[in-house]
This record gives structure tokens, C-alpha cells and sequence, in this order.
């Protein structure tokens, strides 16, 4: 430690004070932990079971990660506000893409994917606005590929999601999908 930082795994967090870094290692575990289940709920059959199941566990966890991140904006507001606006707009986009999702049938499908996969951009949007300057490679870039980057590689993600997806082309009205299960996660 520093004076005022506490550096963990060559990242350096602003406090020494154990209630702050408790708070952080809360956000860090609901983070962790959102990244993966969001991961999976994006590689894994659509519907119910597995993708609704980590969907679930994603948008709690970016639940629990946008309350702490709140916390934490509060204490050092001045240097943290862009952080809680990237928070704030992922926890909106997720519970746009759950309701959308619960609305039922193909007509929140491509609402759910969209509000889903931004979410997921905002979220690591924040992760390497927060943390770029310390990662290694990352580091090596100017701040503003920190903001821009997640978007530029999720974007299209989204975009060949929308055109490919059979669900996705079924709320188009192109083909039904071959699986008319329930779209709730």
C-alpha cells in the first residue's frame, strides 16, 4: 500500500479504508462472476435451461455490481460519475432486455438482443475505462480506445446476431424459427 491506494494484482485501487475495499471486492466478484454467466448465456441454445438460467445469473450479478458500483461512485463522485452513467446505462439496458424477453413470444427478440448485448458492451466498457490504464497491452493504447473498443467488436456481434439468428429472423417475419419454445429467460 501506498499512501491512499491499496494496489491488488497490480491493480491500483484509490483507499486504504477496509469498508471501500470490502465494497470493491463485492463489485469485483459481481462483475467476475457477470462476465462469465453473460458470456454463456450468449454462446449457449436460446430459451429456456441453460441460457435463461445464466441470463439470470447475469443480471443479478449486474445487479449487485451496479449497486456497489453506486456506492462506490459516491464516495469519489468527481473522478467516478462516467463510471456510474456506463453502470446505469448496462442495468437499464439489461432490465429492457428482460422484459422484452418476458413479454413472451418473437416480438421482444430482437429488444432482448439488443438491450442484452449492450448491456454487456457498457458493462466491459466500464471494466477497461476503470482499469485500461493497468492492463497489460491496454496500457499501450490511448484512453479513448478504453470507451470505444467494446463497441466497435460488440456491434457487430449484435448486428450478425440480428441478420443470422433464427429467432431473431422469425420476429422479422423471414422464417419461423424450428424451435417454437418459450423465449422467457
Amino acid at each position: 500500500m501506498t499512501a491512499g491506494v491499496t494496489v491488488i494484482a497490480g491493480l491500483p485501487i484509490p483507499s486504504t479504508s477496509p469498508v471501500f475495499l470490502s465494497v470493491v471486492a463485492i463489485h469485483v466478484a459481481a462483475g467476475l462472476v457477470g462476465v462469465v454467466a453473460g458470456a454463456g448465456a450468449m454462446l449457449s441454445r436460446k430459451g429456456r435451461g441453460r441460457h435463461s438460467d445464466l441470463g439470470r445469473v447475469y443480471f443479478w450479478s449486474l445487479a449487485v455490481g451496479f449497486a456497489t458500483a453506486t456506492g462506490l461512485a459516491v464516495a469519489r463522485w468527481a473522478q467516478d460519475y462516467p463510471l456510474f452513467l456506463l453502470g446505469a446505462s448496462a442495468m437499464a439496458a439489461a432490465l429492457l432486455g428482460r422484459i422484452a424477453a418476458r413479454a413472451g413470444g418473437l416480438a421482444g427478440v430482437r429488444t432482448h438482443l439488443v438491450a442484452m448485448g449492450w448491456s454487456y458492451i457498457a458493462l466491459l466498457t466500464a471494466f477497461y475505462v476503470d482499469n485500461g490504464r493497468s492492463l497489460p497491452l491496454w496500457r499501450l493504447l490511448p484512453p479513448v480506445a478504453f470507451w470505444l473498443l467494446p463497441a466497435a467488436v460488440g456491434a457487430p456481434i449484435i448486428a450478425t446476431t440480428l441478420a443470422r439468428h433464427p429467432l431473431a429472423r422469425a420476429a422479422r417475419g423471414l422464417r419461423e424459427p424450428a424451435d417454437r419454445g418459450d423465449f422467457t429467460p
